[in-house]
């Protein structure tokens, strides 16, 4: 009968620890559960004073930034990438252009410079004969002609020289005199014709120069 009774006065001493136990388990989690509808309450409060505010203008209105996905950005580094390339690709276009047409520029000048003397010549030949005179020298004018009206359609223009005013741009005063029939400063004489390519000086007039 003691052994009996021992055994039933621990069994209710277990029962009563077990109930203690679980009716502490119930309570810290009934606390956890009100602090978490404290903190929900709290947040569906602030949550509306800021639309609240956000509707009377108090508070300006924030949108909720969107988190970009991976790809997302890995395409937009790639679009700049590429854009940036095209950039340098039209940057390099324009400067090969810019560079494609110096050479070229420098080269018909070139030509230029080499045919003048020609040119030169056939006008120191043609100007000791009448036109009409012989038929070879009318043969010679008509060359000479046809060359100069292939060098205007290719851009060369002669300078004008005599009458102007002396522009050492264009001029190469190799002589002075003084002249009080003509005006300070002014070309009376060409001893070399100079021409232009386009807008660039291909050789410049040598000329006599007043006052």
């Amino acid at each position: 009968m003691e052994f009996v009774a021992e055994n039933k006065e621990k069994m209710e001493e277990f029962s009563t620890e077990e109930a203690v136990k679980e009716a502490v388990e119930n309570a810290e989690a009934m606390a956890e559960q009100a602090a978490e509808e404290a903190t929900k309450q709290d947040n569906a409060s602030e949550e509306v004073k800021e639309e609240k505010e956000e509707k009377e203008g108090k508070k300006p209105f924030k949108k909720k930034e969107k988190k970009k996905d991976k790809r997302d950005e890995q395409i937009e580094q790639l679009n700049d990438r590429v854009m940036r390339q095209m950039a340098e690709f039209e940057n390099f276009r324009r400067r090969t252009d810019v560079e494609k047409a110096q050479m070229f520029g420098n080269g018909a000048k070139a030509i230029i410079e080499k045919i003048l003397p020609v040119v030169d010549n056939f006008e120191r030949g043609l100007a000791t004969v009448e036109e009409g005179a012989d038929p070879f020298a009318d043969g010679m004018l008509m060359i000479y002609k046809q060359l100069l009206t292939t060098l205007d359609e290719a851009g060369v223009k002669p300078i004008e020289a005599v009458g102007q005013e002396f522009n050492p741009d264009f001029h190469n005063a190799v002589m002075h005199v003084d002249d009080e029939e003509v005006g300070e400063n002014i070309v009376v004489e060409e001893f070399q014709k100079g021409y232009m390519y386009n807008d660039t000086v291909v050789r410049h007039s040598m000329v006599k120069v007043a006052n």
